[in-house]
């Protein structure tokens, strides 16, 4: 049953990457895709060659249109955008190949997104095996107690893991291509080890990367936690993929395109991916099409460029459109109530030392046990609840995940705080504060009967005269649990044990043997936070909502990479979202986020060989 479920999402796991240094900060530590740290693959040597002239003159076959007079839309560097020329990759592009491809898929996606480009991009082919042994981040001892963490409060890697090495694991299987503002390069990764070969579906996605760059100044966004990692990508991922879209079904119509010559995923390494912080990268991929073509329907281009000034604030303004500029979330207060052994881990660089999930985050924490069980347990989200079908019974290739439960719909705010001792280095025993807001108590409520699901199915234990508290004996999460409903908040504190609980957070398990015990209580605001200050830096062929619009019909192949957030590993130091490097992407040198546009060309048939929620 396990070897179904990895079938269903194997086309999913071949993406590209933006990288960008935000510009908050102009030398801080790199924000990775689901990572807090940066990666070295950003101090590779640039491609530092640019285009000039008429690129595609040494190539052109037949009787070439004449170049312009200035610079149209659908012209660039001497290639129109319907121009054919001669390329054999059959032994990778030269030189001279490479500027012609580039500058005609340049024009290209002038022609598709209707956006002129400023200046050209370098752009380099590696192959994986090169993108892999570079792809490796830069961390600290702080910052890699504050992803494994992190990533234990989410329930997905417990502690006997390196959150870190799960997290550069991804990341060499699954970018595909990755654009880094800070360099102002591309680099294409190819499955072809000895020749690596051009992807145009690849090159278009980071093509267009840079253009939002040129125009929107990426770079700028504030992307310094998961969630708002994914929350901005809304816009970055949801455009990018909708335009690539467009570019796939030109390929298909009538351009002569460079197109895939290996099964997605094929040589990705599809087994040393964890799929639960995949899922957690994928939201803006899987929502953003969807979002932005919303927009483009009823304002146009021009509707879909303000939004780049307002860009979605959290994860639930892409999974309900809806709420997008309606319902801001609440910016969740904190006070450090913990006792002298228990601090947080301050992370350098300008990153921020807490994490953030959104409604997309706890969502896939929710569905993940059912993924890692094989289909064969699903304590509180089920296969036919996460994954999104057509009416053929296949798995949609255009909105593949569905990030809305009952369980989280009502999300409004949350943030977790990681706390450590002297000796978590060595026993990488930790706790953390992870405070929740919802809508209503009634959201609160349905939110603390899914996780009160999700700690039964690890086999907690309710704790003898402590209300609300919870121990799990053994296996990776063998740790003591409270649960504190207060009102629309909803608090989760953890530690080694239950002693522990109330020295990470006065008050915590608290007496319930009949003496009178006074817990504090937890409370929304919407103030700044009480001095923890987030730092200065911030297709197939198929749509399964079909449209007149061109494009909409077009072959799933996005290439993008979900990056790292929170301190470049996650939530917490930028978030683990990738800076100017793949990351799942992260650049060296600057915290970042990494932009990724989904490859989504999932060939998927037969999904769940019988199982059905």
């Amino acid at each position: 049953m396990r070897s179904a479920l990895s079938a269903v999402v194997a086309g999913l796991v071949v993406l590209s990457a933006v990288a960008a240094v935000p510009a908050a900060s102009a030398a801080g530590q790199a924000d990775a895709a689901t990572t807090d740290r940066s990666s070295t693959t950003a101090d590779a040597a640039p491609a530092g060659r640019t285009q000039a002239g008429d690129a595609c003159a040494p190539l052109a076959e037949g009787s070439p249109p004449d170049n312009p007079d200035g610079d149209p839309l659908g012209w660039e560097n001497g290639c129109w955008y319907n121009e054919s020329i001669d390329v054999d990759r059959s032994d990778g592009l030269n030189e001279t190949e490479l500027d012609a491809v580039v500058a005609r898929s340049m024009a290209r996606v002038e022609q598709v997104r209707e956006l002129e480009f400023n200046e050209t991009v370098p752009v380099e082919v590696v192959s994986r095996e090169q993108f892999r042994a570079n792809a490796t981040y830069n961390t600290t001892t702080n910052n890699t107690l504050h992803q494994n963490v992190k990533w234990e409060a989410m329930l997905m890697v417990g502690e006997d893991t390196d959150a870190v090495s799960v997290q550069e694991g991804n990341t060499g299987a699954i970018v595909g291509g990755y654009y880094s503002p800070r360099e102002e390069r591309i680099v294409v990764v190819s499955e072809n080890t000895t020749a690596p070969k051009m992807n145009e579906i690849t090159l278009s996605q980071e093509l267009f990367h840079a253009l939002q760059d040129q125009r929107y100044n990426l770079s700028a966004y504030d992307q310094y936690t998961r969630e708002l990692h994914n929350a901005r990508d809304g816009i970055i991922e949801g455009d990018g993929n909708l335009v690539d879209r467009r570019y796939s079904q030109r390929c298909a119509d009538e351009w002569d395109c460079l197109m895939p010559q290996t099964q997605p995923g094929g040589g990705g390494g599809g087994a040393s991916i964890h799929y639960g912080l995949y899922f957690v990268t994928y939201q803006p991929y899987s929502d953003g099409p969807k979002f932005v073509r919303g927009i483009y329907k009823d304002e146009g281009w021009e509707g879909v460029n303000a939004v780049y000034e307002n860009p979605p604030a959290s994860t639930e303004q892409t999974i309900h459109p809806e709420k997008y500029g309606e319902d801001p979330p609440t910016n969740v207060s904190f006070t450090d109530t913990s006792g002298e052994a228990w601090t947080v881990p301050h992370l350098e660089n300008g990153t921020v030392d807490y994490a953030q999930f959104g409604e997309a985050g706890l969502a896939t924490m929710l569905f993940y046990p059912t993924y890692a069980s094989g289909g064969e347990a699903s304590p509180v989200v089920g296969v036919r609840s996460f994954f999104n079908y057509t009416a053929a019974g296949s798995l949609s290739t255009y909105d593949p995940f569905n990030y809305t439960t009952r369980y989280t719909d009502g999300w409004d705010g949350d943030r977790l705080y990681p706390y450590v001792t002297d000796d978590s280095a060595e026993t990488n025993e930790t706790g953390y504060v992870w405070k929740t807001v919802w809508d209503s108590e009634g959201d609160a409520a349905d939110f603390v009967e899914g996780y009160g699901m999700l700690l039964d199915y690890y086999g907690a234990e309710p704790v003898d005269d402590s209300a609300n508290t919870y121990r799990v004996p053994d296996g990776p999460y063998a740790d003591a649990f409270y649960v504190n409903h207060t009102g629309t908040t909803v608090t989760l504190v953890n530690a080694p044990s239950v002693e522990e609980l109330s020295e990470v957070r006065a008050g915590a398990a608290p007496d319930d043997s009949g003496g009178e015990t006074e817990t504090p209580t937890d409370t929304a605001t919407d103030e700044p936070d009480d001095g923890e200050t987030a730092t200065s830096e911030p297709g197939d062929e198929e749509t399964d909502e079909p449209t007149t619009e061109p494009g909409d019909e077009g072959t799933d192949t996005a290439t993008g990479t979900p990056l790292p957030a929170d301190g470049g590993a996650g939530d917490g130091g930028n978030d683990g979202e990738a800076t100017d490097a793949p990351a799942e992407t992260t650049a060296s040198g600057g915290p970042g986020f990494g932009v990724a546009a989904a490859l989504v060309a999932l060939a998927l048939a037969g999904l769940l060989a019988g199982r059905r929620e």
